[in-house]
């Protein structure tokens, strides 16, 4: 039984951007999540070892979030590689990574980057 698990809208403070300010003051950041996976034997045994444990992956994702980046698509990708790495039943991963309120002179509420991949594309 394939399914996915999901971390809806992580809110994160760091230090992602190009810009002086970005790298110096920091930003709310928010992520998203979706995690393919194979749940069968978590069905059957309501067991948190024959799943992903979603609390473990905020952990690694929070990790990842805390190291500085100028590009999303650079932070995006270390958290992608990380997940595969760390949790090997993830098939395939969503991942939505916003910035919000970002300092580029429009009224926006946020901007960011989505990556869909599968572990066999790594």
């Amino acid at each position: 039984m394939t399914g996915y698990i999901f971390l809806d809208q992580i809110r994160f403070f760091a230090y992602h951007g190009v810009g002086r300010q970005e790298t110096t003051v920091g930003n709310e950041f928010t992520v998203s999540l979706r995690l393919k996976v194979d749940l069968t034997a978590a069905v059957k045994t309501d067991d948190v070892a024959d799943t992903v444990s979603y609390a473990d992956v905020y952990e690694a994702v929070k990790k990842e979030m805390e190291i500085p980046s100028k590009l999303l698509e650079h932070v995006s990708g270390r958290i992608v590689k990380r997940l595969f790495q760390d949790f090997p039943p993830i098939e395939s991963i969503e991942l939505k990574l916003s910035k919000r309120n970002p300092p580029m002179g429009a009224e926006i509420e946020a901007a960011g980057v989505e990556i869909n991949i599968q572990r066999s594309e790594l």
